[in-house]
């Protein structure tokens, strides 16, 4: 049964003879067609109806022309029609195979060619523009552009051919909709998108601006909207449970608000809510709507030709129930709003009568799809057709696998993907133990898919995509898979996966990043695990194959990525740790530069400049070029490939400093204030003594040992000094020049660059600070046992904080500080304690410290390339500078080589091991001090010290041992007993004498 109401129109509409129709009240009008009405749609010129596949349009009363038309059928050929939509002037029709047809004013049809190979699933029409649908969930737009309603781009002329929406590509839509100017998209997880006229705010973005692209309509997120319709100039958007919000135009009363006014925001029709309205529609001036338990219609809007279909003939602001026939006992199937009339279409409760096919979604990814296909229940022609549909489309996969329970795709946003994991991984794992099905996937994936991402998407779910193909190539890397599937085509996809991952604009990239800090610990591992197994096989490659720069190019895509992620789990807090990151491979990397180097040393000085010099240089060139460049992403080394890149990178000449040993300070202050910033950090540091002009390593680690010991002393005035005088920090109020600061950390760098343990007592917060990493309260019970720990009490009361009596006043380095200076004397509460803590603990690490911490930061890095302290933790650069105090002797011992006649069982030897162990802690400390030039153990720990042991020749029995420190090798004299070897073993400890010489 088809109720109609409105304007004039012809009795009947052309279905029925006039004496077949049934008057009801309020100028409502019901038939019952012999053919059922599958379909219908009403336009500006005309009304067209689908009855068994086959079009009839009636040709609607214009001001222009008075006259009425019959009903005429349309010539279509072979076509079998599904729906219909009647736009201003014609209409646009689609067939059951997919199949587009456009119908122009003179009722002559015609198929839409540049959609002749795609499966259009639904379509749209505006006054003056259409609109498509295509299974794989691409938009074509076509018609007129002047308000930008085609979605294309500013100044973009109109096309009377399709062209494609490409700022929607990746979004899984469910709907599309048209209005006068405008247009709409609604996305599976209930986004809306619209685009074009938006004189009255009938795009719901808040304003009167027109749109030329699509745009989130951002106060519509999280609503579950599952409908939208669009007006002359306004718009209704139906929600999951009923709730309908109206917006644009009000002029003629058809947003339901009980006003007359336009609404810019999408805004709740309060008077529907709780009735669970299961459609809408909007006409060119009025609204209906129908709620399906009760059976009832409602309309607001535009009255002046009975379109309300109720009995006063009055503007309506509010939703009033339309008067249908007290003896329908039919169904609601569809409502239909046109020019300045509105029609339902009735049909009989399931199983009397079949219903119109709905429209149907775009093609998604599915377990049960995945099983039928490894059943092999169809044939291969129809498996590999929707492979490559499912596959090529971005779309398709962004609509797969959502999270439909308790409704969680619809809260899809930045912080939440709307995806089901568990489901992804099983079907994955699933499609994976096929190997027909797999390779067609790789092959549509590699070819298709990856080369057509959008680089600027539109809206958060079309970067599902970039969360659901790791986890696909990841389960190629981990199964066994056919030969065709070899690492190199691996490695290959994951290569095109993170140059489109780059590709990507900032916004759309901080999304993806935003997703991945929200991913589940196994899922992130799984992206770590698959570029770090991509970056792996490709550094195998590098260092097997010298001066591959492809291989280097491709590498670095790989490695952005990995720190990307790493910099998420850092922030993010995950269960990620950073020895997940770690590519052990690039120690192979860094061994073979070493060997170069070397190389290049023995060449250099055997031949000087020779063929094969040059290659090596080249090869070295190459080499140090790599590794620069992955050291900007630190992430993938661990501490020992760190050190060894330090200690390998290239030199460009001597730094010399000439000093007095009585003023070190002084001397190398002065010259070091003139030194450029290029030789600071190019130059290897070389220090001769005036008392001693021969240049040695030896000097280096003296000179930083004393002079670093003469700076942290409390008689340089450089520092404050903690309660026990164990730490140092900077002072609130400088008693030297400022420019001592500078200097300080121009030797700081120094020592950085060269590698050289030194003394430098300060808290983690020192290192921290130089990484641009935030001090916390830990770092303040470091330096300040009693202050931090006190601070933490007030953070952990349990009761009220108030008894305490604290305020924000505080004395610090004997001045009385105000840590709210908008509220003096502030009292500390429960409320505001988290804010008093953070202040103090910014107030003494950071801000009373800001004058002498910046100009120890700005010489420190003068000293010393940034990327190169970047690759460091902040407890591993303190490592780096001061070393640590885990003494393993037994390591050292294990790791100590003999030279000349000397050996493990020599018995030298076994009584230097004897006496050794006889020492006090503190005598092997100053033993290692004496053997190293370093107070702690390196960085890398005890077995970075390989102790080298010969026997000291032209030696008599008074002789000290000596030691050569950039070699950590010992000079023993062969002593006659264990006593002597003792004794002069203590003495050579205690004064140093080793120490100077070479």
């Amino acid at each position: 049964m088809l109720c109609y109401w409105g304007a004039q129109i012809r009795e009947g509409l052309g279905l029925v003879q006039p004496d077949k129709v049934k008057h009801v009240n309020c100028g409502i009008r019901s038939v019952c067609p012999k053919t059922a009405v599958q379909d219908m749609s009403a336009g500006r010129s005309f009304i067209g109806f689908v009855r068994d596949g086959k079009v009839s349009v009636l040709r609607l009363r214009s001001e222009e022309d008075n006259h009425e038309g019959k009903l005429m059928h349309l010539q279509l050929k072979n076509d079998r029609i599904r729906l219909i939509v009647c736009g201003g002037d014609g209409a646009v029709l689609l067939a059951y195979g997919g199949k587009v047809l456009i119908m122009d004013k003179s009722t002559v049809c015609r198929p839409l060619r540049c959609l002749d190979s795609t499966q259009v699933i639904q379509i749209a029409c505006g006054d003056h523009h259409s609109m498509a649908l295509t299974k794989d969930g691409h938009v074509f737009v076509w018609g007129d552009n002047s308000h930008g309603q085609l979605g294309l781009e500013k100044d973009h002329p109109g096309s009377p051919s399709a062209q494609h929406v490409k700022s929607l590509s990746g979004v899984p839509l469910a709907q599309i909709s048209a209005g006068g100017d405008h247009s709409f998209g609604l996305s599976l997880s209930g986004v809306v998108f619209g685009w074009g006229k938006n004189s009255a705010g009938q795009l719901g973005l808040g304003d009167t601006t027109d749109r030329h692209v699509p745009t989130v309509v951002k106060s519509l997120n999280r609503k579950k909207t599952v409908s939208i319709s669009c007006g002359g100039e306004h718009t209704a958007t139906l929600s999951k449970g009923g709730t309908v919000f109206t917006f644009g135009s009000g002029g003629s009363g058809q947003l339901g608000h009980n006003s007359f006014r336009d609404e810019h925001h999408p805004r709740v029709v309060a008077e529907l809510w709780g009735s669970e309205v299961s459609q809408v529609t909007c006409g060119r001036h009025h609204t209906l709507v129908s709620v399906a338990s009760s059976k009832r219609i409602y309309s607001f809007g535009c009255w002046m030709q009975g379109q309300l279909g109720n009995e006063e003939m009055i503007k309506k602001s509010v939703p009033f129930p339309v008067d249908l026939p007290a003896d329908c006992n039919h169904t609601i199937g569809k409502l239909i709003s046109g020019e300045n009339h509105s029609f339902v279409l009735f049909f009989k409760d399931p199983g009397n009568e079949s219903k119109p096919n709905p429209s149907r979604g775009i093609l998604t990814l599915n377990d049960r799809m995945i099983d039928r296909w490894l059943s092999g229940s169809d044939p291969w022609r129809v498996i590999k057709k929707e492979i490559n549909q499912v596959f090529s489309s971005a779309a398709s996969l962004n609509g797969s696998f959502l999270k439909t329970s308790c409704d969680e795709h619809y809260q899809t946003s930045e912080d939440h993907c709307g995806l089901d994991f568990d489901l992804v991984k099983t079907s994955f794992a699933k499609l994976t133990k096929n190997e027909r099905s797999i390779s067609e996937v790789v092959k549509v994936v590699q070819t298709i898919l990856l080369p057509s991402l959008n680089p600027n998407p539109t809206g958060v779910e079309a970067m599902r995509v970039y969360l659901l193909l790791p986890e696909l190539l990841l389960k190629l890397f981990l199964e066994p898979l056919p030969e065709r599937l070899q690492k190199q085509q691996r490695t290959e996809l994951t290569e095109a996966l993170a140059s489109k991952i780059l590709e990507l604009n900032p916004d759309a990239r901080k999304v993806l990043v935003t997703n991945w800090s929200k991913l589940p610990d196994d899922w992130l591992k799984g992206v770590v695990k698959l570029f770090k197994k991509a970056s792996a096989n490709l550094i195998g490659r590098m260092a097997a194959d010298a001066m591959n720069w492809d291989v280097m190019t491709r590498l670095l895509k790989f490695v952005q990525i990995l720190q990307m992620v790493y910099q998420v789990c850092c922030r993010a807090n995950r269960n990620v740790t950073k020895s997940d990151f770690i590519i052990t491979e690039i120690n192979d990397l860094l061994d073979v530069l070493e060997t170069t180097n070397e190389d290049v040393r023995k060449y250099w000085e055997r031949f000087n400049l020779t063929g094969q010099t040059h290659a090596l240089m080249a090869q070295q060139n190459y080499y140090n070029i790599v590794l620069k460049n992955l050291i900007s992403f630190p992430c993938i080394f661990n501490l020992e490939a760190k050190c060894s890149y330090m200690k390998n990178r290239g030199w460009q000449g001597s730094l010399n400093l000439t000093l007095r040993r009585t003023a070190l300070v002084e001397d190398s202050f002065r010259q070091l204030r003139n030194v450029t910033q290029q030789n600071l950090r190019e130059f290897w540091l070389s220090v001769f003594y005036t008392e001693d002009m021969r240049k040695t390593d030896v000097n280096k680690r003296d000179f930083f040992l004393n002079v670093f010991t003469e700076l942290c002393a409390p008689e340089s005035q450089l520092f404050m000094y903690n309660d026990n005088q164990t730490m140092s920090w900077f002072p609130t109020k400088l008693s030297v020049e400022k420019e001592k600061y500078f200097l300080f950390g121009i030797l700081c760098g120094l020592a950085f660059n060269n590698t050289s343990v030194v003394h430098l007592p300060f808290p983690l917060a020192l290192f921290k600070k130089l990484l641009n990493v935030k001090p916390s309260l830990d770092d303040l019970i470091e330096f300040s046992p009693v202050l931090g720990k006190s601070l933490q009490y007030i953070l952990d009361y349990s009761d009220d904080v108030e008894k305490l009596d604290t305020y924000f006043t505080i004395v610090w380095d004997e001045m009385e500080v105000e840590l709210d200076p908008a509220e003096p004397g502030k009292l500390v509460t429960n409320y505001n304690r988290t804010e008093f803590v953070n202040k103090y603990v910014d107030y003494i690490l950071n801000k009373s410290v800001e004058e002498a911490f910046e100009e120890f930061k700005s010489g420190f890095f003068k000293a010393c390339n940034g990327w190169m302290v970047e690759m460091f933790e902040p407890e591993e650069l303190r490592g780096v500078l001061v070393g640590n105090e885990e003494y393993d002797w037994d390591i050292l011992k294990q790791n100590t080589s003999y030279e000349g006649s000397f050996h493990a069982e020599h018995p030298t030897v076994i009584s230097f091991w004897k006496v050794f162990e006889e020492l006090t802690p503190n005598e092997k400390k100053a033993f290692l001090l004496f053997l190293t030039g370093f107070e702690k153990v390196p960085i890398l720990g005890m077995s970075a010290v390989k102790m080298r042991v010969r026997p000291l020749f032209s030696f008599t029995q008074d002789h000290l041992p000596q030691a050569l420190t950039c070699h950590a090798l010992l000079d023993l004299p062969v002593y006659q007993n264990k006593k002597t070897l003792k004794t002069k073993l203590i003495e050579a400890i205690n004064h140093k004498r080793g120490f100077w010489e070479e």
